[in-house]
C-alpha cells in the first residue's frame, strides 16, 4: 500500500470513530431513582440490572440508577430525558428539588413510576397530581388475570386482550380517572373480592396508566414486586415501550 493511501485510510478510520462515539453519546439518559424512605423492595438491584440491559438493547437510551437525592437538582435533571421512581415513603427532597422535578416534567420530559412509586409522598399533594393515584393496600399476592383495556394502544398492543401474571397486586386510592388513560386493569373475576381490606371502587383496580403533566408524559405501573415479573419478557417490553413513549419516541 502506498504511503498516501495508508494515510488516507487512517484518516477515514479516525473520522469513523468520532461518529460512533457521537452515536453512543446521543443516547437519551434515564434517571432511575430508588430511594426508599419506607419499605425497601428486595427486587431493586435486579431491576437496576434489567433496566440497564433494556437501555443497552434499545440503542436509544441508557439508565443511571441512584438513591442519592442530590441527583434531583435542577442542574442534574437537565441531563436526563426521563426520571423513573421505584421509591417509598416521604423522600428527603428539599422544596427546591421537588419544584425542580415538577418543572422537569412540565417542560416536556418524562416521568415513570413503578410499583411503590404510588407508595410515596403522601404528604405532598403535588406528587399525587403528578403520578395520579396512591397505593391503598395489596390484598392479593397471587396469579391474576389482567385486562388490556385498549389492545390497540402501542404500549400494550403486543399483549393481546389479557395476560396472567403472578405478583403483589395493588389497590389504588385517589385515582385521577378523568385525566388518566388506563392501560392495564385487574380482572376482578380472577381474585377473591371477599378478602379483608378489599376496597371496591367504581374505577376498579387500574394497574397501569398514562397521563399528561404540563407538556410532559407520565407513566405508572403497579406491577413489579416480584423478581419473576422483572424477568418476564412481556414486562420488559412494556417498560421499554413506556420509556420510549415518555421521551416521545415510538415504542
Amino acid at each position: 500500500m502506498r504511503r498516501r493511501d495508508f494515510i488516507a485510510l487512517l484518516g477515514g478510520a479516525a473520522a469513523i470513530r468520532p461518529l460512533s462515539a457521537q452515536a453512543q453519546a446521543a443516547r437519551e439518559r434515564v434517571l432511575y431513582f430508588t430511594h426508599s424512605a419506607g419499605y425497601r423492595h428486595d427486587v431493586i438491584p435486579l431491576s437496576e440490572a434489567i433496566l440497564a440491559q433494556l437501555g443497552s438493547d434499545s440503542g436509544v437510551f441508557e439508565v443511571t440508577a441512584t438513591e442519592d437525592t442530590s441527583e434531583l437538582s435542577p442542574a442534574n435533571l437537565g441531563r436526563y430525558a426521563a426520571v423513573m421512581f421505584y421509591t417509598s415513603g416521604e423522600l428527603p427532597m428539599s422544596e427546591a428539588q421537588k419544584a425542580a422535578l415538577l418543572n422537569f416534567v412540565r417542560s416536556g420530559r418524562g416521568f415513570l413510576g413503578v410499583h411503590s412509586a404510588t407508595d410515596t409522598f403522601y404528604a405532598w399533594p403535588d406528587y399525587l397530581d403528578l403520578v395520579g393515584g396512591y397505593f391503598n393496600g395489596h390484598p392479593w399476592h397471587q396469579t391474576v388475570t389482567i385486562e388490556v383495556v385498549d389492545p390497540r394502544d402501542p404500549l400494550v398492543a403486543f399483549l393481546g386482550k389479557s395476560l396472567q401474571v403472578e405478583d403483589e397486586i395493588y389497590q389504588i386510592s385517589d385515582f385521577d380517572y378523568r385525566r388518566s388513560r388506563v392501560l392495564l386493569r385487574l380482572d376482578p373475576t380472577s381474585v377473591d373480592l371477599g378478602k379483608a381490606a378489599v376496597h371496591q371502587r367504581f374505577y376498579g383496580w387500574p394497574l397501569a396508566w398514562t397521563r399528561s403533566y404540563g407538556e410532559g408524559r407520565v407513566f405508572y405501573t403497579a406491577l413489579g414486586h416480584e423478581p419473576s415479573v422483572w424477568r418476564d419478557a412481556r414486562f420488559q417490553r412494556f417498560l421499554t415501550n413506556a420509556i420510549l413513549w415518555s421521551m416521545r419516541r415510538s415504542p
